[in-house]
């Protein structure tokens, strides 16, 4: 939980202090760029992830089947995957990024400083990736402690160079926040990857070049899981970018409202999807190990976690709602709008509740088409179609653009417990068995 609300503050950060030194309470552009330009990169970043999630439940129910000769093999197919999909999906925004920027209908005030932040920060994707690459097989193994520790250095550094590039003679503006972002990003790979060299007999990783070579096997498994989960990141980001659309054609208050409540609402979702993180290695290490009735404990367990933050964050919500956009902007209006975006957001987190112990199990067994299938009904068909419904057609404006955001997720969430309470996903086949 804490090593993604530490990933979360990176561009978050960048928001606070663009917002209170670029922005200074004139105008909301800076924050506005931030925000949507990091929701491009975030898609990007998403899709790697759902590769190197699939890599983590191969290593998982290897580990649980104690098959540890074959995690070598695993682990260098892993990150010759990631590598390749990193530049590729680097070099196609950095190609496509005008035709891109004009799809989100960005305000004219922040296209220049969106094109510097996206262009910066996708030249740098491959630092993100890798990290999120070895912290899955860290994750895999059961150690999340030292994916915390390489994310929290990277996020001093980050927070120092912001304050260097922007708030000093250098006055880098918003390009600033994004080289900030990157070199953190890379410092915290570099450190992850030190640590994985020194530590290769523990989680058996050789690092010889022929251990790179991708295997044919784990590599078509890990597409055929990987896949799926990308293409559910990949739709999840789409819808928002559309949904950014939408309301950036409002005006700019809204969406500079939007792009800070966005990044509270990801902090909080961040913070609470480490339960989702913790409990999949543990699902798919028990299913590797043959034990299924651990599996749906701990999927009981991951909602009575979940629960409790749940009421947690929506009083953080309904009595700190203020203080909180008050940390992004010094903008009376976006404060003005705040409370409006706060009514219609709270609705989603019973829905995100649930979807961390069920999504943890659909994923942890390897059922990536079913969690593909829900995050399309989720994050395109009803995110996209329920904030057009309310936003346009009902004409509620700002706030039914963001219930239709935030109502999507029982999409996932209801087929998901459906799921679950049949006992369907004990007859899902067994991954390990195969490696």
């Amino acid at each position: 939980m804490l090593s993604n609300a530490m990933q979360v503050l990176y561009n978050t950060v960048d928001m606070i202090i663009v917002g209170h030194f670029v922005d200074k309470g004139v105008t909301s552009a800076g924050i506005a760029a931030v925000g949507q330009s990091s929701q491009i990169v975030n898609f990007a970043t998403m899709v790697t992830l759902g590769f190197s999630n699939a890599g983590q439940v191969l290593l998982a129910q290897a580990l649980g089947a104690g098959k540890r000769k074959e995690m070598n093999n695993i682990i260098g197919t892993l990150f010759s995957l990631i590598t390749i999909l990193a530049v590729a999906l680097s070099a196609i925004i950095l190609l496509g990024r005008e035709y891109i920027l004009d799809l989100m209908n960005i305000p004219l005030e922040s296209l220049a400083m969106s094109r510097d932040y996206l262009t910066i920060c996708a030249a740098g994707l491959v630092f993100t990736a890798g990290y999120n690459m070895v912290s899955a097989v860290l994750r895999g193994m059961g150690d999340s402690k030292r994916p915390f520790l390489f994310i929290a250095i990277a996020s001093v550094t980050n927070i120092v160079l912001d304050l260097v590039f922007i708030t000093t003679k250098l006055d880098m503006g918003v390009a600033g926040a994004a080289y900030a972002t990157i070199i953190g990003q890379a410092v915290s790979f570099v450190f992850s990857i030190f640590y994985l060299v020194i530590k290769k007999e523990k989680f058996g990783f050789d690092f010889k070049l022929k251990s790179f070579k991708i295997n044919r096997q784990y590599a078509k498994m890990m597409i055929s899981i990987g896949a799926p989960m990308a293409i559910q990141s990949g739709c999840i980001n789409i819808s928002m970018l559309f949904v950014n659309s939408m309301i950036n054609g409002i005006g700019l208050t809204e969406s500079s409202t939007f792009s800070a409540g966005i990044k509270i609402d990801d902090i909080i979702n961040k913070i609470s999807q480490g339960i989702h993180h913790a409990a999949m290695p543990m699902i798919s290490q028990n299913i590797g190990a043959g034990k299924p009735e651990r599996a749906k404990k701990v999927v009981y367990t991951a909602w009575i976690f979940s629960g409790v933050w749940t009421v947690v964050f929506i009083a953080l919500y309904i009595f700190f709602g203020k203080q909180m956009f008050l940390l992004f902007s010094d903008n009376p209006d976006v404060h003005a709008m705040a409370p409006t975006f706060i009514k219609a957001i709270i609705w989603m987190f019973p829905a995100l509740a649930l979807m961390r112990g069920t999504g943890a199990l659909i994923q942890g067994i390897g059922n990536s088409k079913l969690s593909m299938v829900l995050a399309l009904l989720d994050g395109v068909v009803l995110r996209i179609g329920l904030s057009w419904l309310f936003g346009i057609v009902l004409d509620w404006g700002f706030f039914g653009f963001v219930l239709g955001y935030g109502l999507a997720a029982y999409g996932y969430a209801i087929p998901g417990v459906i799921y679950f309470l049949s006992g369907k996903w004990r007859r899902h086949k067994v991954l390990a068995k195969d490696i």
